[in-house]
């Protein structure tokens, strides 16, 4: 009989102080799925042993950051122990004068940007709920926001990484200086992983000076045909945004949205460039909490689903066509925020079978067509669907990679794309 988490409990306890490890509650589940016990190590070492000993007892690990996103991805196969890094919190050295930081996995995102913000610096990353959301939490599901069409998604920020293997190694790749190249890139293969090769322990990333002033404009045009138009216009354009998007539903005016950061007199020539390339539609200043929109699609979602979908910017408008037509079809409502770069936060509001219904046929579309469906939150009534949609030909390769890396499925088993 395999052994169980209560099995081996006192084995966790020569490794991690009593207070560190506590049984499992209903809050604890992980998609419905509920563990034994949470283990809450205080540094790289004490995370790497319990992971070994987890390992070496056949037990299913679930990591935990802040929480924010335990829901996305698939309903783990098995979820023995939840391994959290909260107490694995410091922010461990700023180079300011090298525009770099390295910081603890468990480190709140919101935390970090405050410290950095007392250098006039800045991680430029806009996640969901960065007062709890963590940066190995945020790595893992590969989160990002507006600022990626300026400044690219975490990947492209990440410049070193520590993880723990399941056999208890702490592998290492990268380094905290701008210019690295040389070694395997583990960086960006645990980014958007979901957890699934490794627990993030630290990670390095490179920084972006705070801008001395900012400026967000709102345009207000007729249809989709205009929003079309006026996305393309600007990304086509000399224009030096730092974030662009359209907020859509079915029963409001598209809203087009786009920041400029800079000195006062170049956001003044931007904000009247981008005045006569929206002309005849109506252009206003506006407040910055309109970045929030695809945040705000989370409020009240219990019984709502909530995917990400992409498209190629040249796509979009057909994207939200065919998502109002399905919706409408089934009776259910939607609204959406879409960067410009072609990634939106899409809700969807209906019964459980509506919504089981409206994301199976436009799954089915989206990814005819070169765009894709990745599910993040579901009514717990609704019948089970897929979070991640076709991985395609890629898929062996993935199932090497985890093999390579976690070849006794410990980490997050089932919660990744092809089950992985």
């Amino acid at each position: 009989m395999p052994a169980t988490p209560l099995d081996i409990e006192n084995e966790f306890r020569a490794i991690l102080p009593p207070d560190f490890i506590r049984p499992a509650t209903a809050a604890d589940k992980v998609c419905g799925v509920q563990p034994k016990l949470v283990l809450e190590p205080a540094d790289a070492q004490q995370l790497a042993a319990a992971l070994r000993l987890a390992n070496d007892a056949n037990l299913a690990v679930i990591p935990r950051g802040g929480g924010t996103k335990l829901g996305w991805g698939n309903p783990p196969q098995r979820a023995d122990l939840i391994v959290s890094t909260a107490r694995l919190d410091k922010i461990i050295e700023h180079a300011w004068s090298d525009l770099t930081v390295t910081v603890e996995a468990g480190c709140a995102i919101q935390k970090l940007q405050s410290a950095l913000a007392q250098h006039g610096q800045r991680l430029a990353f806009d996640p969901l709920w960065p007062e709890a959301a963590t940066i190995g939490g945020a790595l893992s599901a590969n989160d990002s926001g507006s600022l990626r069409l300026r400044f690219g998604a975490l990947r492209d920020l990440i410049l070193g990484v520590t993880i723990a293997l399941p056999d208890g190694t702490l592998a290492s790749s990268g380094g905290k200086v701008v210019k690295n190249v040389a070694g395997y890139d583990l960086p960006k293969l645990v980014t958007g992983a979901l957890g699934t090769l490794g627990v993030i322990t630290r990670a390095t990333f490179r920084l972006h000076p705070l801008p001395h002033n900012t400026k967000t404009l709102s345009v207000s045009v007729a249809n989709l045909d205009g929003m079309q138009r006026l996305l393309l216009a600007a990304q086509d354009s000399q224009l030096a945004h730092t974030s662009l998007q359209a907020r859509i539903s079915p029963d409001a005016a598209p809203m087009v949205d786009i920041l400029f950061e800079g000195t006062e007199e170049g956001i003044a020539a931007q904000d009247s460039q981008f005045r006569n390339l929206a002309y005849p539609a109506s252009t206003s200043e506006a407040p910055h909490d309109v970045w929030n929109a695809a945040r705000e699609i989370w409020n009240s979602a219990d019984s709502a689903a909530v995917a990400k979908i992409t498209a190629l910017p040249n796509a979009i408008m057909w994207a939200v066509k065919t998502v109002d037509r399905i919706a409408a079809a089934r009776n259910t409502r939607w609204k959406l925020a879409m960067q410009g770069f072609g990634v939106g936060t899409l809700r969807l509001d209906g019964t459980p079978a509506s919504l089981h219904a409206v994301l199976t046929e436009l799954r089915a579309e989206l990814e005819r067509n070169g765009a894709s469906l990745t599910l993040l939150h579901r009514p717990v009534a609704t019948p089970h669907f897929e979070a991640w949609g076709n991985p395609g030909d890629v898929l062996p390769l993935m199932r090497a990679v985890k093999n390579q890396f976690d070849p006794k499925n410990t980490l997050n088993p089932g919660r990744f794309a092809g089950g992985i």
